[in-house]
């Protein structure tokens, strides 16, 4: 699931291209869907059915892999309905790149071997590269175009409160793509079309921060040889190696990763809200701000005391966190989440504010809680006092389906966040995490000292379409 390039808007252009041979054709805007999209909840259920929820993240999640048999015909359909090799007819209509958008590899003898061209992606060229060379096609991000994937990624989105990135592979029989190799990402496999046969092996690092390959020496032999068919589902955690091919005797094989919870561990966490801690905790802790010994940088001193020192300030401030006394506000999570997941499905309708300006005798509630955020932040304004710190509510309703998961330059993000929020004193924080964790709340109940600011705070979020008037 890494982001990838710098991003790009895509664009329409007529092709003259070869197109790919004929396939099966599925009418995708009415094959029925399987998967319920009343919650985050009911999709994820619905997506792992006939495994519950609570069964999975019990027994599986980060934990081993699962393989979901399904016999049910209206499934498989549905399943080839979100990406087929006969899309790419009409994919190759875009400003596809290589590398950016589709990559063209083949394992041979266990080493990948890249068969990109350069430049734009013509449909002819990647006809051959597939039959000929018996290549697999790897299809970055397909949601950016295929508005079924866009609907179930941005549930699943809300539903881990973290990325969801997805990629399929399309592979000819009697052939493998990559070599054996682990992600630092949960992995859900949906098996589009045709059949693929995957080996699984325990991990030489479990739960994974990185991807590697590893070598054939290295790995032993599979904990697990399954052979996907359409329908089916297979979930392994982030570390778990693995490598798949196309059976002899199957035309093609399709399949769909969808893959999340990349650097969202524990330590991400604490790296993420241990500046913000140890630069609070300092204000108030004068033995914080004492100077370290002199020329410790340096390499001299007593290295087993200042371990004890350090040691000892860090239980000190353990203990202000566990009692409650020390705040841990994440930033760089939350700001990373919300300015790169996807908007909404069907956004551009929700961009305009929509029924009455809020007045202060008006019960209103938050909108689209799940793409938006409440992040307390040093202001961004230079002046020669003591940094200020402000409230900053961020929300994703911008976001461009687009541009998911492609990257984006720091220039372009530090942008894009000052258009993709609103920011208050500090004094408002109150009165915006009642409105976060109420159903509904009257206006004339905000935390706030005058009707002013009252009025003014709702209607900043009625004209983000945050808010509306019950």
């Amino acid at each position: 699931m890494p982001k990838r390039s710098k991003e790009k808007t895509v664009k329409r252009r007529s092709s003259e291209d070869e197109l790919l041979p004929k396939q099966s054709r599925v009418e995708h805007s009415i094959t029925p869907s399987p998967l319920s999209f009343d919650s985050p909840s009911c999709l994820f259920e619905s997506l792992i059915q006939p495994m519950g929820t609570e069964q999975f993240f019990r027994d599986y999640w980060e934990k081993k892999p699962l393989h979901l048999q399904r016999t049910d015909p209206a499934t498989a359909s549905y399943y080839q309905s979100l990406f087929q090799l006969s899309d790419l007819k009409s994919l190759c209509s875009h400003n596809l790149e290589y590398y950016t958008d589709v990559n063209v590899v083949r394992c041979i003898n266990g080493k990948k071997k890249d068969l990109n061209k350069q430049g734009q992606v013509k449909s002819s060229v990647l006809h051959k590269s597939f039959v000929q060379n018996k290549a697999t096609i790897q299809f970055h991000q397909p949601q950016r175009f295929k508005d079924e994937l866009w609907r179930i990624q941005e549930k699943l989105e809300c539903f881990f409160g973290g990325l969801v990135g997805s990629n399929v592979y399309i592979t000819p029989q009697e052939s493998q793509g990559l070599p054996s190799h682990y992600d630092d990402v949960e992995v859900f496999i949906l098996q589009l079309e045709g059949q693929k046969r995957w080996l699984l092996y325990n991990p030489t690092v479990p739960l994974a921060a990185e991807y590697s390959v590893e070598s054939e020496e290295r790995i032993g032999s599979p904990t697990h040889e399954i052979t996907m068919k359409a329908g089916d589902l297979l979930y392994f955690p982030r570390g778990t190696i693995h490598q798949a091919s196309t059976p002899a005797g199957v035309e093609h094989s399709t399949h769909l990763t969808l893959s999340t919870y990349q650097r969202m561990s524990w330590g991400d966490l604490l790296l993420d809200v241990f500046p913000s801690v140890l630069s609070d905790h300092s204000k108030r802790e004068v033995s914080m701000r004492e100077g370290m010994p002199r020329r410790f940088i340096l390499g001299d001193g007593d290295g087993l005391d200042t371990s004890r020192q350090m040691a000892s300030l860090l239980r000190s401030l353990a203990d202000e966190i566990e009692t409650g006394k020390q705040e841990v506000r994440s930033t760089h999570m939350k700001r990373d989440f919300i300015m790169n997941r996807l908007p909404p499905h069907s956004q551009q309708h929700l961009l305009t504010p929509s029924g009455r300006i809020p007045a202060l005798e008006d019960t209103v509630c938050l909108k689209h809680k799940d793409h938006m955020v409440i992040t307390v932040e040093p202001s961004q304004e230079r002046t020669d006092e003591a940094t200020e710190m402000v409230v900053f509510v961020l929300h994703s309703l911008k976001n461009q389906r687009e541009n998911h998961m492609m990257g984006e330059s720091a220039d372009e993000e530090e942008e894009e966040d000052i258009s993709r929020g609103l920011q208050f004193p500090l004094s408002h924080l109150q009165a915006l995490l009642q409105l976060q964790r109420a159903e509904q709340l009257a206006v004339d109940q905000l935390q706030l000292p005058t009707a002013e600011e009252k009025r003014s705070l709702v209607l900043s979020l009625w004209s983000e379409s945050l808010l509306e008037v019950l």
